[in-house]
């Protein structure tokens, strides 16, 4: 029987049903651990990117291991505060939002992070030098698992162009802005360790010709993590190593000990989480085999929207000899296929499924498509099981309806 520490999967399906988000809380002090390792020798600081996985007591736990926090909307930041965060331990950094809501967040006390001119020319007119910056810099890097989730290059929404280094000093100066931070993200599943150190030595040139009152420079994410067995992964042990010696150099020629921040996301979360779904039904075609399960793309929805591979088990009986090949497909009216051709030990109605790396973008993307539910969560944590969100009911489905009386 598949478990997760020491709870099988049937015994945290029949106490919370299916289907059901489990964490592992160990594995995320694991990888906080690991990046910390790597990185020794520089004045490190974590911030969680929390749009991964917005469960309140995930954000405790890394308010708990000293990780603070990235936020992309004030709703977030309104999640961190209650997890216990204080406001300069989270950094805000919009893209497009409304300026109101960048009011909100400077209201709430919050770090900023600018992402485009316009943004900073309103920014200075309204603030001035009142209140420390960071700016993100598109530094014009083609990097990432797929153009779905690059974010570096050239053509992408995100950040201020390397290419308008000197639009950003105009602005700077006219305003009196108190940059205090670069940040840079290439975007998600970079498979090439090289493409950090490279957009640090762009955000490395801008320090030195245009900020010398820095505080961090602000390296992002995108970490690649395991998604089947022999996957390729970043090499963190050895990316550490390329960017403490890069990073010290900077610090040196720069004059001064600035901070090295990171803001890991999925690498922190993924790997924690599973997807437990029960098998309704195992239909033989010709020439195909299906396991239909009692969830969908409403609760996982990274195989259809990113062609994402997430490796599945049959939780009841893995270590099955007899093994058959499957697809394993959701019950939403539409095509959601969660894996294709998979070969697993023979899977019977009722079986347990269990869908691996669920923890990064499964519930924080999940809808009410079909009118569904969203399932429960689950955290275990030092050999205990936790309840940390209850599985939607009909009222909730509702509750923000307008009944008219036609």
């Amino acid at each position: 029987m598949f478990s997760i520490q020491n709870y099988t999967v049937e015994s945290l399906a029949n106490q919370f049903g299916t289907p059901l988000y489990v964490y592992d809380g160990n594995k995320i002090e694991e990888q906080i651990g690991k990046m910390r390792k790597a990185y020794e020798g520089t004045n490190l600081k974590l911030k969680y990117a929390c749009k991964a996985l917005t469960n309140i007591n995930i954000m405790k736990l890394m308010r708990k291991n000293g990780v603070d926090i990235d936020v992309v909307s004030t709703q977030e930041a309104h999640l961190a505060i209650l997890a216990g965060y204080e406001p300069h331990q989270i950094q805000y950094t919009p893209s497009g939002v409304a300026f109101s809501e960048v009011q909100e967040a400077v209201a709430l006390g919050l770090r900023m992070n600018l992402d485009s001119l316009p943004l900073l020319e309103k920014f200075g007119q309204i603030y001035g030098s009142s209140l420390p910056i960071c700016l993100r810099i598109n530094p014009h890097i083609m990097e990432g698992g797929t153009i779905k989730i690059s974010t570096g290059h050239k053509d992408s929404k995100f950040g201020i162009s390397i290419e308008q280094a000197d639009e950003i000093y105009e602005v700077v100066k006219k305003y009196g802005l108190r940059v205090v931070g670069l940040h840079q993200h290439t975007g998600s599943d970079f498979k090439n360790a090289h493409v950090i150190i490279e957009a640090a030595e762009k955000l490395f040139e801008l320090a030195y010709k245009y900020f010398p009152n820095l505080e961090f420079i602000d390296l992002g994410s995108g970490f690649k993590v395991a998604y089947k067995e022999d996957d390729h992964i970043t090499d963190m042990e050895k990316l550490g190593k390329g960017v403490v010696k890069v990073f010290n150099e900077f610090c040196e020629k720069y004059g001064k000990e600035v901070e090295l921040w990171f803001e890991p996301g999925k690498f922190l979360v993924s790997e924690c989480g599973y997807l437990l779904a029960r098998a309704n039904v195992v239909k033989h075609n010709p020439g195909r085999n299906f396991v239909g399960v009692d969830s969908g793309l409403n609760h996982l929805i990274r195989p259809m929207m990113y062609d994402a591979y997430h490796e599945i088990v049959n939780g009841s009986n893995p270590d099955g000899e007899e093994k058959e090949k499957y697809d394993i497909v959701g019950y939403i009216c539409e095509t959601d296929t969660f894996g294709k051709d998979r070969t697993i030990p023979v899977v019977n109605e009722g079986d347990i499924i269990v869908i691996k790396n669920a923890g990064a973008y499964g519930f924080s993307m999940a809808s009410n498509y079909n009118s569904r539910f969203r399932p429960a969560e689950a955290l275990v944590y030092n050999g205990e099981v936790h309840l940390i969100r209850k599985r939607e009911t009909m009222e909730d489905i509702l509750k923000n309806q307008v009944m008219l009386e036609l």
